[in-house]
């Protein structure tokens, strides 16, 4: 059961890879781009430009290239690529932390869309990650060192992603619907690959391009809420403790009227997809997102809860879940992440049971480790012990990764090109 897991999850990538996806929902024909029901002449504006922003820049902007030909220009921001589209400008930013790639390329777009007239067209090629490679602090005084200890802070607080990018979008010039103002009064276009809730699709990327649901009230809330003023640089404590954070354009505002937004993959993709998967393998399957960023431990407690009820119906069953749980690492952390730490946790409550759990990201990249996640089943204990690998320590450690590498359980893709969050499967057999 645990290479079956392993197996659907490779088979998931595939059935949610970009380029399958952009052929299936986005088309282009005569000049003409269509994008689900929307249609775009090219030929019709003065000017057609590109940006592409997060982990999966490079296969989106791949995918659109591919169907329009070489014939687009504009900036790309992401991790490190050995392709590049001609005509197009690339920054290598920085993950999970900004690096100056993330402010340059940031004042590059800035810079490229502002003169811009309404009739000019960008379209925005938007996934998970853009959060951190795309910065521009919104007070001169907040240095780089400073966003970078600002993020990590924000990041091992335990806080979810909705509410570190509610924080996020108030501390930029750029995030929170600023960069669509910047880019007014164009025409924009939207394209995404969601790595947030299906309910707030502007926390992806922190909504450089949409309206922002989240308040500054939010911000001195959530900030006070995770003790965060203690654990942050004055240049940003100070801004906080003052209450001076700006507020950001919201859904009334007149800058959005000609904006449109497409999410043409996103977390529920992925559970569908596998979900489909364990159909072909004979197992009954329920999805269940309710644990999406709950705490690790009381997620694991909900789906295996839920697991054991499936299983009185039938003695086969899954249980699929998509989204991200949330994990609070101490400094002393070791290496691993927040899937590895959670089926670790499982692994000591289905203990003796025909009971396999799996949980890996999307990303390929499961926090500071270079797997993507682990699967582990009823015998997982025993063979921690045989193997002289002292679970507990490395559960307790946070230091998850070198106990699955030594079990042959971690589950390695490398960066798959794609984000739409984790996805976990339970299964009863």
């Amino acid at each position: 059961m645990r290479e079956l897991l392993r197996q659907i999850f490779l088979d998931t990538l595939q059935q949610i890879s970009i380029p399958r996806v952009f052929s299936q929902k986005i088309e282009y024909s005569r000049g003409v781009l269509r994008v689900e029901q929307d249609l775009y002449d090219l030929s019709s504006f003065e000017r057609v430009l590109v940006i592409a922003i997060g982990k999966a820049a490079h296969a989106m902007l791949e995918s659109l290239v591919a169907q329009t030909g070489p014939t687009l220009q504009g900036i790309v921001c992401s991790v490190a690529n050995d392709s590049h589209q001609p005509g197009f400008r690339y920054f290598t930013s920085g993950h999970p932390l900004p690096n100056d790639e993330s402010i340059s390329g940031a004042k590059a777009i800035l810079k490229a869309v502002s003169p811009l007239s309404e009739h000019s067209l960008v379209i925005y090629l938007i996934s998970g990650g853009a959060s951190a490679m795309v910065e521009v602090p919104c007070d001169e005084e907040i240095s780089l060192d400073d966003l970078v200890e600002t993020y990590r802070a924000l990041v091992h607080s335990g806080a979810t992603i909705g509410e570190i990018n509610t924080i996020r979008k108030h501390l930029s010039a750029i995030k929170g619907g600023r960069l669509a103002q910047a880019t007014f009064p164009a025409r924009q276009l939207s394209i995404m690959v969601s790595d947030v809730p299906e309910h707030s699709l502007d926390a992806l990327a922190s909504g450089p391009t949409m309206p922002d649901s989240s308040t500054e009230a939010d911000c001195y809330r959530i900030a006070e809420a995770y003790e965060l003023p203690a654990k942050l640089p004055e240049s940003v404590r100070r801004i906080i403790d003052e209450h001076a954070l700006e507020e950001t354009p919201k859904a009334d505002d007149p800058i959005f009227a000609n904006s449109r937004w497409w999410p043409i993959l996103s977390s529920a993709s992925a559970a569908q997809a596998a979900a489909a998967l364990l159909t072909e393998h004979a197992f009954p399957v329920e999805i269940d997102n309710t644990p999406d960023d709950w705490p690790f431990d009381r997620a694991a407690e909900h789906l295996l809860l839920r697991l054991r009820a499936l299983r009185e119906k039938d003695k086969r069953v899954a249980l699929v879940s998509a989204g991200e749980i949330t994990v609070k690492v101490p400094n002393t952390g070791g290496v691993g992440g927040r899937n590895l730490h959670f089926v670790l946790h499982c692994a000591q409550q289905i203990a003796g049971e025909k009971i396999a759990v799996f949980s890996a990201g999307t990303d390929g990249i499961d926090g500071n480790s270079p797997a993507a996640g682990a699967v582990v089943d009823g015998t997982t204990v025993t063979r921690a012990s045989q193997a002289a690998v002292n679970l507990e320590r490395a559960f307790n450690s946070f230091d998850s990764f070198p106990l699955f590498k030594k079990l042959g359980d971690a589950i390695v893709t490398g960066p798959t090109g794609n984000n739409v969050r984790d996805l976990r499967i339970l299964l009863a057999y």
